[in-house]
């Protein structure tokens, strides 16, 4: 990983590539994570992460995976969703000046057991909610509603 002063600098001045986990139980339920941090803090995300230099992207899906559920998820389990931008006017470092651009690549998983214990360093608490209750939440980021409510960012090019 990059020291922050060199980080905040590619937030500032590049799109960052992620990944979103749209994860779905055996209930038909999705995985939401309360936010913690910028951008989206305090909102109702899905799972995700940024790639790093000079990592794989099967690398990074498996370390997101893992970061975010805390196990791993095989890669040929995962569903294309599709692409997406994600853009913010705040970024993890507060600076007002800037702000952050995803170019979002999205997958659905189903899981058959789901975590007991999911971690913390990101998200302060988990919901499994269902298409409508995420739809019709107001603390529900769009971003992760685009998921669930027919948006297609690139469907008129």
């Amino acid at each position: 990983m990059l020291p922050e002063k060199e980080y905040t600098e590619v937030v500032k001045n590049t799109p960052l590539i992620s990944i979103d986990l749209v994860i779905t139980d055996a209930d038909g339920k999705i995985l939401l994570g309360y936010r913690l941090n910028k951008p989206a803090q305090h909102t109702w995300f899905v799972p995700g992460g940024v790639i790093r230099k000079n990592e794989s992207f099967l690398e990074a899906f498996t370390r997101i995976c893992e970061a975010e559920l805390g196990f791993a998820i095989n890669f040929s389990e995962a569903t294309y969703v599709g692409l997406y931008e994600h853009m913010y006017p705040t970024n993890f470092a507060n600076d007002p000046n800037f702000g952050t651009h995803y170019v979002v690549n999205a997958f659905s998983v189903n899981i058959k057991q789901k975590a007991m214990e999911l971690p913390k360093a990101q998200h302060s608490e988990y919901w499994w909610a269902t298409k409508e209750e995420l739809l019709a939440h107001k603390d529900v980021h769009t971003n992760t509603k685009n998921y669930f409510n027919g948006f297609k960012p690139f469907s008129n090019y």
